[in-house]
């Protein structure tokens, strides 16, 4: 057998240790330790009376977060170094989505690995056996995306200052902790909006900011699910941002079934506009290091009973329930928001 080529050997070795540092942040932003130590040095006992943690943990913690290069060791205590306060939830392009998203890999893979054996999909519910991470999901999400949307979505789909114009409902279907609409509401002062999820702690959490960010006069939020959607008056925009994937299904009925939900919900000259990730024709496409994520990520999909879709996919769909569909791109064609207008 061919001896493993040292480089290869290296880059894996290297890889590995950034995985493991991923990791180290990732208890740090679940259990609060960066943000406990960005007022300034505590030690050990410290830390753990101020978040009411274990001290025989953080202890170990500390040791790892120090190793990589996450603590500094001073008279104080324990310093958050520069490579840590990058991760700080409320910093300028956080990294904390990279610690959530490590942690969140390792367990999809575990669960593939398991369901490959059977072909088993568990569905939405493997998500909820992590249970450090489903308060983090909707600020993962939010810090990933919500400064795409606020600088180049926003302003260049025209459908939003359209229907800001001439005022009306705003619904988003999978809302998660509410960020999209929060985005929205404030540029578009003539909306109002509702949300809805089937998470009753993304419910909790935006329901708890609109009335923190003293919006909750112009937007509300319900649990509950697309299948379940009903208002009281014709909606003017429905949203479905990097949701859609969850209920299209292997059912043309059933899919079928979602987008007549959207157009008949839409009040004359509404639009549904649907925000996913783009799964490229050309799989040569996703040996580019911007698209590799996405090919693991369409694996956690799958057991979830989920996949990503091509633009042209969603197009077709809108325009068979009557909408006139209209394609945009944006992040060199990664990301595509699909607009179906109902004539009127």
């Amino acid at each position: 057998m061919t001896p493993i080529d040292p480089q290869i050997r290296a880059a894996v070795m290297q890889q590995a240790q950034g995985a493991v540092a991923l990791q180290v942040a990732f208890i740090a932003v679940a259990d609060g330790l960066f943000e406990a130590l960005a007022a300034g040095p505590l030690d050990t006992a410290g830390l753990a009376a101020k978040l009411g943690l274990d001290a025989g943990y953080l202890t170990r913690w500390a040791d790892a977060a120090y190793a990589f290069e996450y603590l500094d060791e001073g008279d104080g205590g324990w310093a958050l170094t520069a490579k840590a306060r990058a991760f700080l939830k409320d910093a300028p392009g956080t990294l904390m989505p990279f610690a959530v998203m490590a942690n969140l890999t390792a367990h999809m893979a575990e669960r593939a690995a398991v369901h490959a054996r059977t072909g088993h999909r568990p569905g939405e519910a493997v998500l909820e056996e992590r249970e450090a991470i489903v308060p983090l999901f909707g600020p993962m999400m939010e810090a990933s995306f919500a400064q795409l949307f606020a600088e180049q979505i926003l302003p260049h789909v025209p459908v939003y200052a359209e229907i800001d114009a001439r005022g009306g409902l705003a619904v988003d279907l999978g809302c998660g902790n509410g960020w999209y609409l929060h985005r929205l509401l404030r540029r578009c002062g003539h909306l109002r909006g509702v949300g809805m999820d089937q998470s009753s702690e993304a419910i909790a959490q935006a329901t708890a900011r609109a009335q923190a960010d003293g919006l909750a006069d112009r937007l509300s939020f319900r649990h509950g699910d697309l299948f379940d959607f009903q208002v009281a008056e014709p909606v003017d925009l429905i949203a479905m941002n990097r949701a859609l994937h969850h209920v299209w299904g292997e059912d043309v009925d059933r899919r079928r079934a979602v987008f007549r939900i959207l157009a008949d919900h839409l009040a004359p000259g509404g639009a549904a506009v649907i925000w996913e990730p783009v799964w490229p024709k050309d799989r040569a496409v996703l040996r580019q290091p911007p698209q590799r994520g996405l090919a693991f990520q369409n694996l956690a999909e799958h057991l979830q009973g989920n996949r990503f879709l091509h633009p042209d996919e969603i197009a077709a769909e809108l325009a068979i329930a009557g909408l006139e569909p209209e394609v945009f791109t944006f992040l060199e064609g990664r990301e595509a928001v699909v607009v179906g207008r109902r004539p009127g």
